[in-house]
């Protein structure tokens, strides 16, 4: 790291539990995140602003009114713009040694394939379960650990599926792939703007603790939050053997 480096993540060196060696470890990083919303637009500031090195976004749409409202990386100037190129922006204005990848395309699983085994740590920030269940079936295959995160009206949740660790659920054994689930879009049933950012946030700071070693990642965890109450709740999770997605594969 240079002089520069030194001094602009001076505060994250000071902490023991990351300290030069950490920090060198986010900055060497690569970080997948899928989405460039509500929830990505936190995750894609924190993860660039923290120095992680390279960060590759993907998602096909564009920046709309109603979306200032919460997607915070975005702003009025840039209605219209691609949502990838508007964050690729806004990382740029906050750290301009990152490499912002931006890639305005759907995340389809021939896209995910490639793109997930380039990256260190994958970051779910969509808001459809076809999607989340391609970018599990990704990591799962090329054991990258998972950030999954979901936003709302005023209900959130987190949980990080590490799939290097035997141990660790993923994403099909909680929400079987087989199930019926019912979409729930922000468009037709709203969301609390700071949620999306209390989500997003822990989000990115997993995918830091991931990158840099630190702390115990919310692995096996889903951690739900009421933001009627601001209440948390923690639900441990077991992997489920007979999972179509990682029951097969045997972890070493």
């Amino acid at each position: 790291m240079t002089d520069d480096d030194l001094l602009r993540y001076s505060r994250h060196i000071l902490l023991n539990e990351i300290g030069v060696e950490g920090q060198q470890r986010i900055t060497d990083a690569h970080a997948l995140i899928i989405g460039a919303g509500g929830l990505g637009s936190p995750v894609a500031l924190y993860l660039g602003s923290a120095g992680v090195g390279q960060i590759t976004v993907v998602d096909h749409d564009s920046v709309d009114l109603t979306n200032l409202q919460r997607q915070i990386a975005h702003t009025v100037a840039r209605v219209g713009s691609a949502k990838v190129t508007s964050i690729q922006t806004a990382i740029g204005a906050l750290n301009p040694g990152v490499i912002v990848n931006a890639i305005q395309a759907p995340a389809d699983a021939v896209l995910l394939d490639t793109l997930v085994a380039q990256a260190d740590v994958v970051i779910d920030c969509c808001d459809n379960f076809v999607t989340r269940h391609a970018i599990n079936a990704a990591c799962v295959a090329h054991s990258k650990p998972l950030v999954s995160g979901a936003a709302i009206r005023f209900d959130g949740q987190v949980c990080v599926y590490d799939h290097r660790n035997a141990q660790s659920p993923c994403y099909a054994c909680v929400f079987p792939p087989e199930n019926s689930f019912e979409e729930t879009r922000c468009a037709t049933m709203g969301v609390f703007a700071p949620l999306v950012g209390i989500i997003g946030t822990i989000q990115a700071a997993e995918a830091l603790k991931l990158i840099s070693g630190a702390g115990q990642p919310l692995v096996g965890k889903l951690l739900m939050l009421d933001g009627r109450a601001m209440a948390f709740t923690e639900v441990q999770l077991q992997r489920n053997p007979t999972c179509p997605v990682c029951g097969s594969v045997i972890s070493v």
